[in-house]
């Protein structure tokens, strides 16, 4: 009889039973432990539970101290995250580095600021309604990727704000044995601002090994009027030099949307679905606001892009300009790329200091 090991969760094998374990760590069980959650007597909801005592809500939450770095999980496999829940204030997003080590690695395989990684990068909340992100009122952050690992899993957050940060946290995970052909999340985050005149903005690259990327969220600030989104994105993997072998046709394409996501006409044409979306657009108001910005994400679940060694992947920014000819912009283009690979995996490009990140 085969052994049913609790991943891969869908409706067609629910019914199944397993012999996994099911564990979930927040500031009510800082190590997951069976039957040690809910004991705090201190934390920052002590006060409120000061007539009720413990079991009653007595930490609900930490406290980030500005400067440090926190230690949100750290465990011992095989198991696998299957959904992490998290809120904390917006204007915090981008300075909170969220990362993530799998079997005792030194460099994280996810070095990514929280909103981005949660396709809010702009720090203002933006609802999600996909498969492996959902993002819902007011500020609920809400991931489902599946993050295998066989050793450990470590999981922190750094606070670069000026001042403390409180989050809220729960991270749900399964003890269980992980497939030999299971490979490791990955996510990292790049920036152009502004992107070079006649340059791309690079989403993805240095990635050694064998896997498969399986999602693009990008922040965009246009710099221009009119029409931003004629540029492709390239998918260079493998050997590919000068010319790749996937190339788009069009950024709002690429996105699921067409036609300059205009629906109605006159209105972009703000969409969420399972795979892809444009999901926020933030418009000038006339005063401070001089910038249109969106939110755009597609996950590539149903057909994620495999290498066997390498991968690179960069996305032009064009509009128009007289005579019918493109324009290359110079554009603020924050990007996350999600994928899966074998570790080890190359070195980051490391994160940009806090003005780098700031969302102004």
């Amino acid at each position: 009889m085969n052994t049913f090991n609790g991943l891969d969760m869908g409706l067609g094998n629910l019914m199944r039973l397993s012999n996994a374990k099911t564990r979930s760590i927040s500031a009510e069980n800082f190590t997951g432990e069976k039957g040690r959650a809910g004991m705090a007597t201190e934390g920052t909801g002590a006060k409120c539970a000061r007539d009720l005592g413990q079991g009653w809500k007595v930490s609900p939450s930490v406290e980030i101290k500005a400067g440090t770095e926190f230690t949100l999980a750290e465990i011992t496999g095989p198991g696998a995250f299957q959904h992490i829940w998290l809120t904390c204030s917006p204007n915090s997003w981008r300075h909170m580095i969220l990362r993530m080590y799998w079997d005792g690695e030194n460099q994280a395989s996810i070095e990514v600021p929280l909103g981005d990684f949660f396709c809010n990068g702009w720090c203002e909340r933006s609802n999600v309604n996909s498969l492996p992100v959902s993002v819902n009122p007011a500020g609920g952050m809400n991931s489902y990727w599946v993050m295998p690992f066989r050793k450990s899993a470590k999981m922190t957050v750094e606070n670069r704000m000026a001042e403390n940060v409180v989050l809220y946290y729960q991270i749900d995970y399964t003890l269980t044995e992980i497939p030999a052909d299971a490979a490791y999340f990955h996510a990292q985050w790049r920036r152009s601002n502004p992107l070079k005149n006649k340059d791309v903005h690079t989403i993805l690259d240095g990635v050694k090994g064998k896997g498969h990327f399986v999602g693009t969220y990008i922040g965009w600030q246009v710099n221009n009027t009119g029409w931003w989104g004629e540029g492709e994105i390239k998918f260079y993997m493998d050997g590919d030099k000068e010319f790749p072998t996937i190339c788009g046709t069009g950024t709002e394409d690429y996105f699921g949307g067409a036609w300059n996501f205009e629906q109605p006409k006159g209105e972009y044409g703000v969409f969420s679905t399972p795979f892809l979306g444009l999901h926020q657009v933030i418009k000038p108001d006339g005063l401070y606001r001089s910038q249109q910005r969106f939110g755009m994400y597609r996950w590539h679940i149903m057909d994620p892009i495999r290498f066997e060694e390498e991968l690179k992947v960069t996305i032009q920014a064009l509009g128009w300009r007289s005579g019918g000819r493109y324009l290359p912009l110079q554009d603020d283009i924050a990007s996350t790329a999600f994928w899966y690979q074998a570790e080890p995996h190359a070195a980051y490009t490391p994160l940009p200091d806090n003005d780098g990140l700031e969302v102004i």
